[in-house]
């Protein structure tokens, strides 16, 4: 009998990058997500993305069975009723999750969900006097939702905190510059790095800060050999926020 030549094993093949969700898909999340009955209370898809972001972060997998649940109830992790529409759901979030489990690993640029916020009536003429240098404009408020989500999930799943401090604090103060001082106890170099900083100049900017200090933080908690530096273009600012609660 002739020797046989078996062929070492093959490494596996990576997962296929999810389709990033249509607009029209994330407008159905959000609509699911209003749904989610009381007394629960669901993020919305703003903040679910901060959120999934912050998980994706840890150093450690994070279960799909420990985080999901705080999507529909933040604050407990409280199970959906079983008349709720939580396969679709499901379906929808755990998309976005590999789609931006896919740009971290690959160290590239990706697309927030952002919503440029509704300007309230007289704000055009109270903006016109904005001059102080030391504030970001109204505008970027936009962003608070995506970075209290974020901050929620490493306020739940602490891995990330934990890591090496220096490395930690300028991303860290890129993001939390967007919360209140108040938010932020016990953490005088996180405030003293932010007092340093210009606030970003109009949303589009803080957009972009939004994925560079997560890459950036990417790099502490989930080093590659030679990461490359994102090539993408910088991601746009949505200009019509999905329906809300």
């Amino acid at each position: 009998m002739a020797p046989s030549h078996a062929r070492p094993p093959s490494a596996p093949s990576p997962r296929p990058v999810p389709p990033p969700l249509s607009e029209r898909e994330i407008d159905e999340l959000q609509s699911l997500l209003d749904r989610v009955p009381a007394p629960l209370e669901p993020l919305d898809v703003t903040m679910l993305d901060g959120f999934l972001c912050g998980v994706l972060l840890q150093p450690q997998r994070v279960a799909e069975a420990q985080w999901l649940p705080f999507v529909t109830d933040i604050d407990q992790g409280r199970p959906v009723p079983g008349r709720f529409d939580a396969p679709r759901l499901r379906q929808l979030v755990l998309r976005r999750h590999g789609e931006l489990n896919a740009a971290i690993v690959s160290r590239q640029w990706f697309d927030p969900w952002v919503f440029e916020l509704d300007e309230a009536p007289g704000a055009a003429q109270e903006n016109d006097g904005f001059a102080d240098e030391d504030e970001a404009p109204p505008e970027v408020d936009a962003v608070y939702p995506w970075v209290a989500g974020f901050a929620a999930a490493v306020d739940r799943f602490a891995g990330l905190m934990q890591l090496d401090e220096q490395k930690l604090t300028e991303p860290l103060a890129l993001l939390f510059q967007h919360l209140a001082p108040d938010d932020l106890e016990d953490a005088d170099d996180l405030l003293a790095e932010i007092e340093t900083m210009e606030p970003p100049a109009d949303l589009t900017e803080a957009v972009e800060t939004l994925v560079r200090a997560t890459l950036l933080l990417a790099d502490v908690s989930r080093p590659v050999q030679a990461a490359a530096a994102p090539r993408s273009p910088r991601p746009p600012v949505r200009r019509g926020p999905p329906p809300r609660r």
